[in-house]
């Protein structure tokens, strides 16, 4: 199933596509953290506004860009553990917390899925063998940020920005550590991750687009579908995020 009908199942269902933006101002008391990412591409600039929820708390996160048949294009930016797939808290073995290799499908399973590269072991995720170019990875962000970032290369004037979110140990009443026993994967995610959108336009008059929740990925990462059940058993999860905008910049 397409993800299109995806989306318009879930606006049959709902009534409405669920808005993750009560607003875009960042909160006065705040100063977003600047980060950037690709500043070597050649296409078009692009800002993106994240105003952390009153749930955030380290997330792991992705944005990247397809075309409007679903076709993926390039990744902008992916937190830093997942793309190199070390974590910095990892590796146990000497009794102290020390960083490692580990494998975490399902954190970001649309953005690895969608990226299409899969390693040795089956998985989409990325290895240290096998890593996301240090231009595109980052560490996360530990509050609200603008991401000043670009596409590679001059693609097409309409496109698909996509923005994953996920945070472990988000757990809830639904969403428990003991709903799926005996898939040690499941409990590295817990709340599955959620994704958001935004179709750009480039000859448009808009120059800014809030992203739009959209779904949310496999609890288990087994595949790379936009899932729109279940938005009733999600807490948490849907305050990582009070907005999200992308932003046409000329950087």
């Amino acid at each position: 199933m397409s993800r299109h009908i995806l989306y318009t199942a879930l606006l049959m269902t709902t009534g409405i596509l669920i808005n993750s933006c009560s607003s875009s101002k960042i909160p006065e008391a705040e100063t977003p953290e600047v980060i950037k990412s690709n500043q070597e591409g050649s296409g078009q600039p692009l800002q993106i506004k994240f105003i952390k929820g009153e749930a955030h708390n380290h997330p792991l996160m992705a944005v990247w860009v397809e075309d409007e048949n679903e076709n993926f294009i390039q990744t902008l930016f992916v937190a830093e553990s997942i793309g190199k797939g070390i974590f910095q808290h990892a590796d146990t073995t000497s009794g102290k917390w020390l960083p490692g290799a580990i494998r975490r499908p399902a954190a970001l399973p649309v953005w690895s899925h969608s990226r299409g590269v899969k390693e040795n072991d089956g998985l989409f995720i990325p290895t240290p063998e096998n890593a996301v170019a240090d231009a595109y990875t980052g560490a996360t962000p530990t509050k609200s940020f603008k991401l000043n970032t670009r596409l590679d290369n001059s693609g097409p004037e309409r496109f698909v920005v996509y923005f994953e979110i996920n945070q472990t140990w988000d757990w809830n009443e639904y969403w428990t550590n003991n709903k799926f026993p005996n898939d040690e994967v499941y409990k590295t995610s817990c709340q599955p991750a959620l994704i958001y959108k935004a179709v750009v336009d480039l000859n448009d008059d808009i120059k800014e687009y809030t992203m739009e929740l959209v779904g949310r990925g496999h609890h288990s990462g087994q595949d790379g579908k936009i899932y729109t059940d279940h938005y009733e058993t999600m807490t948490t999860a849907l305050n990582i995020a009070r907005s999200i905008v992308v932003i046409e910049s000329d950087q």
